[in-house]
């Protein structure tokens, strides 16, 4: 096997200067989610499959019982209106694992997507802050500043004044090597506790994406994910409340 296959599930799609959208696993899997839940609504195309060495070495087991090796997806779409754009949209089970895999499937990514036309890109992921919160912001990062003036009329918020971060993994290794290539690009960052699956935040970021993108969808099923998720996280923390006065009680019977 080579480092990373490339295996075209359908013809190579024609498509008319698209824009290459990614979202992986990663920080409360937002972006994950968010690609995710745009493929639904959008029914878009699989056409590609990729694999490679440097993901984790599994499958996983499907309901009937067959096997999946694990991997990342290339889907399509194209527009529906004036103006709208035709989309790539990556997704999938995992990251590379190392800083050479990463490299090398992005590179081999942005490979695919110039060669349909593809010259914007936006990758989408979480911001942890490792705290509860009521409403999350879209943060952003772009590849120059005509970009950063443009999205922050989306309502995305650049931390312009505030010492500056880094962006580890896909989502920022696309726009870097991209902009390489002469692609633009920016990276949505939704706010996120970070320690659960978040669909609140995968929301937010969506909703500043497809109003760029000019694109109605439903986001009923991520506001159910949502509510799913909140009632996991206050089962969670009765039971370490529970936890805590089970401990205090011990403490007490054996002072006495």
């Amino acid at each position: 096997m080579d480092d990373v296959v490339i295996k075209y599930v359908t013809r190579k799609p024609r498509l008319n200067k698209p824009i290459f959208i990614e979202g992986l696993p990663g920080i409360g899997n937002v972006g994950k989610l968010a690609a995710e839940h745009l493929i639904e609504e959008l029914n878009a195309k699989k056409f590609v499959e990729i694999y490679c060495k440097d993901f984790p070495p599994q499958v996983f087991i499907n309901r009937d019982g067959t096997i999946k090796l694990v991997n990342n997806e290339l889907y399509y779409w194209k527009a529906k209106k004036k103006r709208q754009k035709d989309l790539i949209i990556l997704t999938g089970d995992y990251q590379g694992l190392s800083s050479e895999g990463q490299y090398e499937l992005s590179d081999k990514i942005l490979d695919i997507v110039e060669s349909l036309g593809a010259k914007q890109i936006f990758t989408l992921g979480g911001y942890g802050l490792g705290r509860e919160i009521e409403k999350p912001r879209v943060l952003g990062a772009a590849t120059s500043r005509e970009l950063v003036k443009k999205l922050k009329k989306h309502g995305v918020v650049f931390r312009e004044n505030e010492p500056g971060g880094g962006i580890i993994g896909a989502s920022g290794l696309l726009i870097g090597l991209g902009k390489l290539r002469g692609m633009e690009g920016a990276c949505f960052m939704g706010e996120t506790p970070g320690y659960l699956v978040d669909p609140r935040s995968a929301e937010v970021v969506l909703r500043v994406l497809t109003k760029i993108l000019n694109i109605d969808i439903s986001f009923s099923e991520l506001q159910k994910k949502a509510e799913e998720i909140e009632y996991i996280a206050e089962q969670l923390k009765e039971l370490e409340s529970l936890s805590k006065k089970g401990e205090e009680r011990k403490d007490i019977d054996y002072i006495g």
